[in-house]
């Protein structure tokens, strides 16, 4: 393990995520993993990781880290803001763009207003032990990632490389589009008919609103009650997220990358897995429209999607210079080359 970034100030709400935990939702285990599956695959494409690598998810305010290795290459993929490098002159590097830090150099992740959560990539990824196949954490049990909880001032993160080689850095070909007027788009059900008529109406044409009790097990929806046909309890039953289930209150809950395995709330609808995402980087007071599409549909937007985000990927070019890089500078042999004038 090899010590690459110091914790001086941890942000609102930040920990290690991945891919997330697959295969043991039988044994009452939450998948957890990135709440952002395309922040945080984009994240480690910058860099040049593999998908199933960890990253630093973040939500609210960024955290500030030191740089204990030789060097370390890293990305913020959010909307907005960039990474504020403490004693360098000019602008802070944008969000989607690479930038290789030296030992001592302190770097601070600025979040703009539009994302709730960002994406802190470093090269080679986040060196933490796996837990159930995954190096997710899950802070309601105290499992994965680093030791089981958020980050906290004073904590050593490791990676995987000690010295970023010195190349030109990277940046997205335009900016990501986070779809936040997009409708989301549900598959009606698998508790749909514990609706009534008046209800799924109101819940296909009204607006919601994302309130601030909201996190990474759920959002919790304001808007027009849905009320249900008789009773409101059913034998618990699966969990996805996208899952919305709908409670005593008549509000939609919508569940998310932490959800619990069973539940015992009707549930009125699902959210395709394309369109998590587009939900996901939505925060508090964020509007919410739903539109119904069939599971095939579903099915094919889902394809579409990844087709999309594999092009995004492959467009990543050289990012523009801000000026001259005297780092860069001193790893060159600048007398190559020379010869004689006289000769």
């Amino acid at each position: 393990m090899i010590p690459v970034l110091k914790v001086i100030t941890p942000g609102f709400y930040s920990t290690i995520q991945d891919q997330g935990r697959r295969g043991f939702q039988h044994v009452g285990v939450p998948v957890s993993g990135a709440l952002d599956r395309n922040g945080y695959l984009l994240a480690n494409a910058l860099v040049g990781n593999t998908p199933g690598a960890a990253c630093l998810e973040i939500i609210g305010s960024g955290p500030e880290l030191e740089v204990t290795g030789s060097t370390v290459r890293v990305a913020l993929v959010g909307s907005g803001g960039g990474l504020d490098i403490g004693g360098r002159d000019g602008p802070p590097v944008p969000s989607g763009q690479t930038a290789r830090l030296t030992k001592g150099e302190t770097v601070r992740a600025r979040l703009g207003g539009d994302a709730f959560c960002s994406y802190l990539a470093i090269e080679a990824g986040f060196d933490v032990p796996l837990c159930l196949g995954s190096r997710s954490t899950y802070t309601r049990a105290g499992f994965g990632g680093f030791a089981g909880r958020p980050l906290r001032a004073g904590d050593m993160l490791h990676g995987y490389a000690d010295d970023a080689a010195v190349r030109g850095e990277v940046t997205f070909s335009e900016p990501r589009n986070l779809a936040l007027d997009q409708a989301i788009r549900v598959v009606l059900g698998p508790q749909d008919e514990y609706f009534t008529t008046a209800a799924i109406e109101e819940f296909l044409h009204g607006t919601y609103t994302i309130t601030p009790a909201s996190d990474r097990m759920g959002f919790r929806l304001a808007g027009p009650l849905l009320p249900h046909q008789d009773d409101y309890n059913i034998v618990s039953d699966g969990i996805v997220a996208g899952s919305i289930q709908v409670p005593g209150s008549k509000l939609p809950i919508v569940l998310m990358a932490d959800a619990q395995t069973t539940g015992g709330y009707p549930k009125i609808a699902t959210v395709i897995s394309a369109d998590l995402p587009a939900l996901a980087v939505r925060g508090s007071s964020r509007t919410v429209r739903f539109q119904m599409v069939s599971r095939e549909e579903a099915e094919t937007i889902r394809r579409a999607e990844h087709r999309r985000l594999m092009n995004f990927i492959r467009d990543i070019r050289p990012a523009r210079s801000t000026g001259i890089s005297l780092e860069a500078l001193y790893h060159q042999n600048l007398i190559d080359g020379v010869v004689d004038a006289k000769a």
